[in-house]
């Protein structure tokens, strides 16, 4: 089997998303995807990755993974050349999958357990969903369904979170700092604005007392400094985790971080290739390991960071805010690494558009997520994409 074509996709309503479809002489399709920049990333792909890819046999992917990332420009980030190659191999293990008629959460190992307990992270429909993703800027408050959880964990955490109890779902991720970290760049928190934005942890105690995790999101807004202060303030309403607090680009400072708090850091879906995370984790700066498949290299990259975490005996927490196929391949991850603590999910986003744009979303029931069924990934592009007008496709043929 030969490859014959790469296909990148995206649609300006959801500019964000990119898809890439690896054609081959045997009829067989792979789908990957990635996320943000999707024009250059698009480029990339064209431009410098195809080459090394027309002709040459899919199932090679270990070999292929190298040489989509064994560029001067490709080192250890989330880059462009980064997200292209996790797209890339994403879609090969689809390709795999369906050569062989296997789920590839087979592929990766089997399934380690039968069902596997979520979060939720409190997004709405609109969220990320146009090209600047900021905080703050793009959150895109909307009215378009009654999972519009962003503006419920603004306005009523504490009834988001026994909402969230009756579906089954008791762990929920939520940004209350963004604002005074977008209005003070992060330098500092006035009292009034501490005050504000712990509201919210105040709400769910007293609503749901313990019955709710909670994660908290810094989206890496903050110096040192304040973020430990931060930290010492939230500690006694027993957060689960504290994600990307700082900038993740000084092991050592976030390590200084890790030892004020005895709260986890979980970190972070910003770190590209597992180069990274073992810096990360030989500094002990890492409580909860995070990875986002679609920006770090692919499902081939995830599982030898989920395999190095485990030796670290630290936890495994795949990421998701991003597309629906991105969405997918974490859940096949999750359910094949034996140190897999909790998958992230968006119900704004596996009720909602994800459905517009995908066959099959995972099931998720009473705060648990379920293997894919189905041949490679065990879903595909709803036929209706192909048709909207919006659609843009670029294709490199060999």
């Amino acid at each position: 089997m030969k490859i014959t074509g790469i296909e990148t996709l995206s649609a300006r309503e959801f500019e964000n998303v990119l898809w890439v479809r690896v054609h081959t002489d045997a009829g067989i399709i792979g789908l990957g995807e990635t996320f943000y920049g999707s024009g250059a990333v698009a480029s990339h792909i064209h431009d410098t990755l195809a080459s090394r890819l027309l002709g040459k046999d899919p199932l090679r992917i270990e070999a292929l993974h190298k040489e989509l990332v064994n560029l001067p420009m490709a080192q250890s980030s989330t880059g462009t050349e980064y997200r292209a190659a996790s797209a890339i191999d994403i879609a090969l293990w689809d390709l795999w999958g369906k050569a062989t008629n296997q789920p590839v959460h087979q592929l990766l190992g089997g399934l380690c357990r039968d069902k596997l307990r979520i979060y939720n992270t409190c997004a709405g429909y609109q969220y990320v969903r146009n090209r600047n993703i900021r905080p703050v800027d793009t959150w895109n408050l909307s009215s378009d369904g009654p999972f519009e959880d962003l503006n419920a964990f603004t306005t009523d955490a504490g009834a988001l979170a026994e909402n969230l109890l009756e579906s089954g779902i008791n762990a929920m991720k939520i940004w209350p700092f963004d604002p005074a970290g977008m209005e003070t760049g992060g330098i500092d928190i006035s009292t009034e604005q501490l005050k504000t934005a712990l509201k919210p942890f105040e709400l769910i105690r007293k609503r749901v007392g313990d019955r709710m995790d909670i994660m908290v999101e810094f989206h890496s807004l903050w110096n040192l400094t304040t973020a430990k202060r931060l930290a010492k303030a939230l500690e006694p309403y027993n957060p689960t985790w504290f994600e990307d607090p700082i900038r993740m680009n000084s092991s050592s400072a976030l390590a200084e971080y890790a030892r004020s708090t005895h709260v986890p850091v979980c970190a972070s879906e910003t770190l590209g290739s597992r180069w990274a995370y073992k810096e990360m984790l030989d500094k002990d700066a890492i409580g909860v390991v995070m990875v986002d498949l679609c920006w770090t290299g692919g499902l081939t990259e995830g599982r030898k960071i989920a395999a190095m975490a485990e030796t670290y005996h630290k936890p495994f927490a795949p990421h998701d805010c991003i597309g629906p196929v991105g969405f997918v391949a974490a859940v096949h991850m999750s359910f094949s690494q034996p140190n897999t603590l909790i998958q992230e999910s968006v119900r704004a986003f596996y009720t909602g558009w994800y459905k517009e744009l995908v066959t099959v979303v995972p099931t998720i029931r009473d705060g648990f997520v379920y293997p894919m069924d189905g041949p490679g990934l065990g879903t595909d592009l709803q036929p209706s994409l192909f048709e909207r007008s919006d659609l843009v496709v670029r294709r490199s043929e060999a």
